[in-house]
């Protein structure tokens, strides 16, 4: 299993409308893609910064060569339009992660 892990910080004052977004618009295009067969969303705890709120959108795939495909045919588009809405009130990284039995 893969997880392809986007971890950010919004800032707190659209916090909510940012949130809601994400469960209606951006996610669901995230999965409709195809690349992935589940996702999960967490709130990241112990965080420092009064003015954002951190999450971990957790997107899981089945073999890393899915996620090599979203990377370069999906995420590039998907992430200017996450950009061009939330332009200077987020901050986000990336991490792809494998699974260990």
């Amino acid at each position: 299993m893969i997880l392809y892990n986007v971890t950010i910080g919004i800032d707190k004052e659209i916090e909510i409308e940012w949130l809601n977004w994400m469960k209606t618009e951006h996610i669901p295009e995230v999965l409709g893609t195809g690349f992935f067969i589940d996702h999960k969303i967490f709130r990241v705890l112990g965080h420092d910064d009064p003015t954002t709120t951190s999450y971990s959108i957790q997107y899981f795939a089945s073999d890393i060569s899915l996620v090599n495909s979203y990377l370069t045919n999906h995420a590039p588009g998907l992430m200017q339009k996450h950009q061009m809405k939330y332009r200077d009130r987020h901050v986000a990284f990336r991490t792809l992660l494998e699974e260990v039995q």
